[in-house]
């Protein structure tokens, strides 16, 4: 039987890390989508029976993603899937700023990449498993900045604090139907990450929290991309994971 993933942001830092694991996993299909391949990934070692797909894939543009995503998971054998997971992962930070400072297209794009590309994901994929038999699981990966509003950052906030309540209304929805998906978003830690690069990199006056995260990098408190994947990777595979859709990899 085989496990199938679809994974947004595969090409880097979280996202290439959960990736290398999942392709670990026996009988794992996992579709990866980043705007540029990783080759990285694509010479990773994978268990016996294990497959990777990987497609060059702006998120900017939501709508031709999700039609491909759908077209693709409806030419599956659904009686061969035993578990379809869904993880939205992609994120476009904007530079630190009060919000009228960034540039009308970039806010656009971050708000498309990192709220509507995984509504209408989340939407598709509902749509083409809707009779399959599998365990079907979506992961949001959220952040605490969509709980805690920060200066310089209105928009990362918002589109994570969007996700947040989407993954909510999802998850009541889903548990309606006889065979709904079980639907999580999750705040994964602080990890070292290119996010967190930038912030670091930040002018104070952009970004007066900016001490906060040269704070953590100094004081060691940032988790690898590896260690950060396997505690996502734990969570996606707890008994309890749905009975909560606002989750944290720190949850007892």
């Amino acid at each position: 039987m085989t496990h199938l993933v679809i994974l947004t942001g595969a090409s880097r830092g979280l996202g290439l890390a959960m990736a290398q694991q999942f392709l670990m996993g026996p009988g794992t299909l996992l579709l990866g989508l980043s705007r540029k391949p990783s080759d990285a990934l694509g010479r990773s070692p994978r268990a016996a029976g294990s497959a990777l797909e990987q497609w060059p894939q702006d998120l900017a543009d939501p709508r031709a993603a999700t039609a491909r995503v759908e077209a693709w998971l409806q030419a599956r054998d659904a009686a061969a899937i035993e578990t379809a997971t869904l993880i939205n992962n992609a994120a476009l930070l904007t530079p630190p700023g009060p919000v009228e400072t960034c540039d009308a297209t970039l806010l656009s794009d971050s708000l498309r990449v990192g709220l509507e590309a995984p509504m209408l994901l989340c939407a598709a994929f509902l749509r083409a498993t809707s009779t399959w038999r599998a365990s079907k699981k979506i992961l949001n990966i959220s952040s605490g900045l969509g709980r805690r509003a920060m200066a310089g950052s209105a928009p990362y906030c918002a589109a994570k604090a969007g996700l947040d309540n989407f993954s909510r209304a999802v998850a009541l929805d889903e548990a309606l139907k006889r065979n709904g998906a079980k639907v999580v978003s999750l705040a994964p830690g602080v990890i070292d990450t290119d996010m967190q690069t930038q912030l670091r990199s930040a002018d104070v006056q952009a970004l007066p929290d900016k001490a906060m995260f040269v704070g953590l990098k100094t004081g060691g408190q940032l988790a690898s991309p590896e260690h950060a994947a396997a505690r996502v990777i734990a969570y996606l595979d707890r008994a309890d994971f749905g009975s909560n859709p606002l989750g944290d990899v720190r949850d007892a």
